[in-house]
């Protein structure tokens, strides 16, 4: 989402039903969070991942590079150049053809297929292994496909993300649910799977929605926030939450994100 900004927002119509209509008519293909723009905020993490992309693809020992679901490609385009080999790979349809048109006329191979095991790939294929926000995290594969002395260098989801619309809905989330994706496991899972973690970075960032179409437009988006989330099915929590931003202002919740970077050994 557009980056948080001391500016207040402009007023939108208090109109709810009008509200939800826009945030479900927004196209929720790729990763680009413009439309958010003077409705919701979030702080990015300091660490600038793009930037710190930019400088992995343009080492001169890294000959070949994979980003894994790289969703519309909007994250690996703006982080050219790259290596002389360059793939990616995204399975949701409106995210790989959005992906292909933006990343192939820069000389990407964009795959289709399933985001699991197997990856069609061969084994130590790439000298560099990026992601940024995958929903699955498949160690071993990533440890696979690494070249000798290979470099997985990431930012993930982190633990308890935007938990409180998650529980504003939902209810109260179990200690099962809160423990996943928290760095103390994933590090575990890296090593288990024969890599070596040189860099691992959290940060909890602030989030604001301010109105309740920012809310509807971005859990049809990030569907995993309320699983199996419809306006039909939620439509009184969505206007019990209208209500309140109404009255108190914008609904705060918290992100977290992990910086992630883990060597295969030589």
């Amino acid at each position: 989402m557009p980056h948080s900004s001391p500016d207040t927002p402009a007023p939108r119509s208090p109109d709810f039903d009008a509200l939800v209509a826009e945030g479900e008519a927004a196209p929720v293909d790729g990763w680009d969070f413009s439309w958010f723009e003077g409705r919701a905020t979030e702080e990015r993490p300091s660490w600038g991942y793009q930037r710190l992309l930019a400088g992995r693809l343009a080492d001169p020992a890294v000959r070949s590079a994979l980003d894994l679901q790289t969703g519309g490609g909007e994250v690996l385009a703006a982080a050219g150049p790259y290596p002389p080999a360059m793939a990616a790979t995204e399975s949701w349809p409106p995210n790989l053809a959005r992906a292909t048109r933006l990343l192939q006329p820069r000389g990407v191979v964009v795959v289709a297929g399933p985001e699991e095991p197997p990856l069609p790939f061969a084994d130590g294929a790439f000298d560099l292994v990026t992601s940024r926000h995958p929903a699955t995290v498949w160690w071993p594969e990533i440890a696979r496909v690494l070249a000798p002395a290979g470099t997985y260098f990431a930012q993930h989801v982190g633990p308890e993300t935007v938990f409180e619309l998650s529980e504003f809905f939902l209810g109260p989330l179990g200690g099962e649910v809160r423990r996943l994706r928290h760095p103390e496991g994933e590090r575990a899972q890296a090593e288990e799977a024969g890599l070596e973690v040189v860099d691992q970075r959290t940060e909890r960032l602030r989030m604001e929605f301010h109105d309740i179409g920012a809310v509807v437009h971005f859990l049809r988006k990030v569907v995993w926030t309320v699983p199996g989330f419809t306006v039909e099915a939620y439509r009184d929590k969505l206007r019990g939450l209208h209500e309140r931003i109404t009255a108190e202002g914008p609904f705060v919740a918290h992100s977290t994100r992990t910086l992630v970077e883990a060597r295969r050994p030589a």
